[in-house]
């Protein structure tokens, strides 16, 4: 495993903005279908075509990597998520079309350790297409890899970074997927730990 921002040969960069933009799979298609299992699923900071209820197979989400440029510090990282290999689970998330001119903005928005992967999205309305996804894998420097979700939840608690709060973050990643009526276990862990955390703070004679 990385450690985070580690000078280690077997360490991708942080920073996958130039090998995301090397990615020539979809050249010349005039539109192209996103995946989002995190943040894109309730911020689409970018413009869009079409928004479609969707997921994916063989991932599943987790709260794995940092984040060293939008919900935490390099030197104090927030905790976002990835998705991991996982065979037989399935990610529900949300499907974007876009231009190819989108990348340019999304490349940089998910540059610390995330790159563009084919993947089959399937709608939740019915039909599948060839997409992409962003994942950060474990290779990349940022991953803070695994940890029980009652210290993720403490870790969440105290980051911040540019973008705002980590626990805004992974507050609003699980009302949207109880939008979505999905239910992911790992995510909503996190999330009862952290509201346990809240309600000991407020106990706490002052």
């Amino acid at each position: 495993m990385c450690v985070a921002y580690s000078a280690s040969p077997a360490c991708m960069s942080t920073n996958t903005i130039a090998i995301n933009q090397r990615m020539d799979r979809f050249d010349g298609h005039a539109q192209v279908w996103l995946f989002g299992y995190g943040s894109l699923i309730y911020k689409a900071d970018f413009p869009f075509i079409e928004r479609r209820a969707a997921r994916i197979r063989d991932w599943s989400r987790r709260f794995w990597q940092g984040s060293h440029d939008h919900r935490g510090t390099p030197d104090a990282p927030g905790r976002v998520v990835t998705l991991i290999p996982d065979p037989g689970a399935v990610c529900s998330g949300m499907a974007y079309l876009i231009t190819p001119t989108v990348f340019d903005h999304l490349d940089r928005r998910e540059k610390n350790g995330y790159l563009r992967h084919t993947t089959t999205i399937e709608f939740s309305d019915g039909g599948s297409v060839e997409g992409l996804v962003y994942i950060a894998p474990r290779t990349n420097a940022a991953f803070l890899g695994p940890a029980p979700e009652a210290e993720i939840a403490r870790h969440i608690a105290t980051a911040k970074g540019p973008s705002g709060r980590n626990r805004d973050y992974l507050m609003h990643l699980a009302d949207a997927l109880r939008k979505l009526g999905e239910h992911d276990a790992h995510v909503f862990a996190i999330e009862k730990h952290l509201k346990d955390l809240d309600g000991e703070r407020e106990t706490v004679p002052r």
